[in-house]
């Protein structure tokens, strides 16, 4: 919460500084650029975290009320909560778009030639067939994997590193622990994990929203 009020004061300083006119700013100075830079890295900030606009107005003149020692239209604490259910309500909204975003994907995919679903709401594809030993929950495996969101974006590969990962299979995500027990060692499997399968409301970092569908090509390299 800090860190988005934090950002917000940022935004306010540069559009107000920036109110007269937004897109002529001349770069003159070290503080010019470092401030252009700044509204760069808070725009990008905000854009990312679900704004697809901000009242210029408005905030500039709030921060002309508090620096001006003008009385605010919103007390602090008012304030504060304000922007709090605002971002349980982005929050809130990309979710719910996730959820209708992966299952719209799921329910056409599962309908395609090859594309099993089983029991759990995985899918799954089977890329090549391996001959080894299928591995249970216990085995630790290493795997290549490359994985992405339902619109394409990567959000984490082996394969690109070049360096394949090992870990114990009851060690990931449920999907990839019922998948990795249907294949045998040289296996490459495409698999289609639910987000309650994979990592749920929490979504994991920056880079896995909640409640995202994940998709991910896996080849179980070895049992260890």
């Amino acid at each position: 919460m800090k860190n988005k009020l934090f950002i917000l004061g940022i935004v306010v300083t540069f559009v107000a500084c920036n109110q007269t006119s937004y897109n002529n700013v001349e770069l003159n100075t070290q503080m010019d650029s470092v401030s252009y830079s700044l509204g760069i890295s808070v725009a990008n900030n905000l854009k990312s975290s679900g704004f697809e606009s901000i009242e210029n107005q408005a905030v500039a003149s709030a921060f002309s009320d508090v620096f001006e020692g003008n009385e605010v239209k919103i007390n602090e604490e008012d304030a504060n909560m304000l922007i709090q259910d605002y971002f349980v309500e982005l929050s809130q909204k990309k979710s719910q778009e996730a959820i209708s975003t992966g299952q719209a994907f799921l329910d056409e995919n599962g309908k395609k030639e090859g594309v099993t679903t089983t029991a759990s709401g995985l899918q799954f594809e089977v890329l090549t067939n391996g001959t080894g030993a299928t591995p249970v929950e216990k085995d630790q495996v290493t795997v290549h994997y490359h994985g992405t969101l339902v619109d394409g974006t990567v959000f984490d590969s082996s394969v690109e590193r070049g360096q394949p990962a090992t870990f114990p299979v009851n060690g990931v995500i449920p999907g990839w622990v019922e998948a990795l027990q249907l294949m045998n060692v040289g296996s490459k499997y495409k698999l289609y994990i639910p987000s309650d399968l994979a990592y749920g409301e929490r979504g994991a970092g920056g880079s896995i929203g909640p409640n995202e569908t994940l998709i991910f090509e896996v080849e179980l390299l070895s049992i260890n």
